[in-house]
């Protein structure tokens, strides 16, 4: 499965300020920790880009394309998103979807990839994003195209920089997943979530 009207986008513009260093590039079971999504996204959708100001050789190695934020400054995961949008208008002309991933949690679902390509055939929404338990999880969003000249509009004229601010202002689908041992959209932010993380992948072993 390939779906060609649909980007997949990866966020990796944060500054890892809570992690003290560069966490990409930290290791997981001998992977480094952006590849867990890279390689998830891959599997399913043929057109993928790293939102990154990073210049790093690892990119060039597995011959990943980088995109910097469009708009400089900081201004966090929304400009990535619009960033995103505005490299497939101009480089994707049967592009009219954004998936977008964080590049921090090694262990969401790849139903969730699938679910977006359906429901990006059915058309029922410019917005969907994912939720589990109650909990939103809004960098796991598929976002039309259209919402372009909106989101432009809302990071320049009325200075909207959360992603939550943002989607509470337009029509949002949630796409929903339960889980039961431990929330597979838990995000790398600390050393210690990261020796979590080293946990799980050693209880999923036995």
């Amino acid at each position: 499965m390939s779906e060609h009207n649909i980007l997949g986008a990866i966020l990796a513009g944060g500054q890892s300020k809570r992690m003290g260093q560069d966490k990409l590039f930290l290791e997981l079971n001998n992977r480094k920790l952006i590849e867990y999504t890279i390689d998830k996204v891959k599997k399913y959708l043929k057109n993928v880009i790293i939102i990154t100001n990073q210049k790093n050789q690892f990119f060039l190695k597995k011959n990943l394309i980088t995109v910097e934020d469009c708009i400089k400054g900081q201004l966090g995961p929304l400009v990535g998103i619009l960033t995103a949008m505005k490299w497939a208008k101009e480089n994707l002309k049967d592009c009219s979807w954004i998936a977008t991933f964080p590049c921090d949690t090694p262990f969401f679902p790849e139903t969730i990839i699938q679910k977006f390509i359906e429901k990006s055939k059915e058309k029922d929404s410019l917005l969907l994003c994912a939720s589990s338990h109650g909990r939103k999880h809004n960098i796991f969003g598929l976002w039309s195209i259209d919402l372009y000249e909106k989101l432009h509009d809302d990071l320049i004229n009325n200075k909207i920089r959360k992603v939550q601010d943002w989607i509470e202002k337009n029509k949002i689908t949630n796409v929903e997943f339960n889980f039961k041992e431990y929330d597979p959209f838990f995000n790398i932010n600390t050393l210690d979530d990261l020796e979590a993380a080293k946990k799980i992948i050693k209880n999923e072993k036995k």
